[in-house]
């Protein structure tokens, strides 16, 4: 039996977490008065990362079926998978030892959410890792100087990393929407600070 918890095999939410987002359901969110600046900040965070996941994986497709000069891919791909890996790291550092924990405690009955959500950016550091490995291997051949085709044969391996990084990110993104938020909502802003 696949453990409800774990980001690689659940298909959402674990249903001992929904508690709060069923009484505070994503419709309604920015109708709350307590839907602030702290929430609009964060996800918009994760629309950032959204985002660059989709910018890279145009990049790379385009690169593969050739409308995408191999040197402008490169200089994309250093840009912008940078951008991910060091805003996801910085984000979840931030999560991990100021959020979740007073999160946690504003919301006991949902604690094993927040340690989930902490466990999740573990696996995320193992895939992150493989994303940059892929990434730095694709990049190479344009530092060596080895061609564009070299550069166009390693595209298709660096876009099974980022498919592999999309999947868990996204989980894990919507899940911690679905428990941050709501607890935001009930307590407003002023109790995280």
């Amino acid at each position: 039996m696949a453990d409800p918890f774990d980001i690689d095999t659940r298909p959402g939410l674990p249903a001992a977490l929904r508690t709060l987002v069923a009484e505070f359901p994503r419709p309604g969110w920015e109708a709350h008065p307590n839907f602030g600046g702290l929430v609009r900040f964060w996800l918009d965070r994760h629309l950032t990362f959204r985002r660059l996941t989709a910018l890279l994986d145009t990049d790379t497709r385009a690169l593969i079926d050739r409308s995408l000069d191999p040197r402008q891919f490169a200089a994309r791909l250093s840009r912008f998978g940078g951008m991910l890996v060091g805003d996801l790291h910085g984000h979840h550092q931030i999560e991990d030892f100021q959020y979740f924990p007073l999160l946690a405690r504003l919301e006991p009955g949902i604690a094993r959410g927040f340690a989930m959500l902490e466990t999740d950016h573990h696996a995320l550091d193992t895939r992150l890792a493989a994303f940059t490995g892929a990434a730095n291997a694709v990049l190479r051949p344009a530092v060596d100087g080895a061609g564009d085709a070299a550069l166009r044969e390693g595209g298709a391996a660096f876009a099974g990393e980022l498919g592999a990084l999309d999947a868990l990110l996204d989980r894990h993104l919507e899940d911690e929407e679905d428990l941050v938020v709501p607890v935001i909502l009930r307590h407003g802003e002023g109790r995280l600070g």
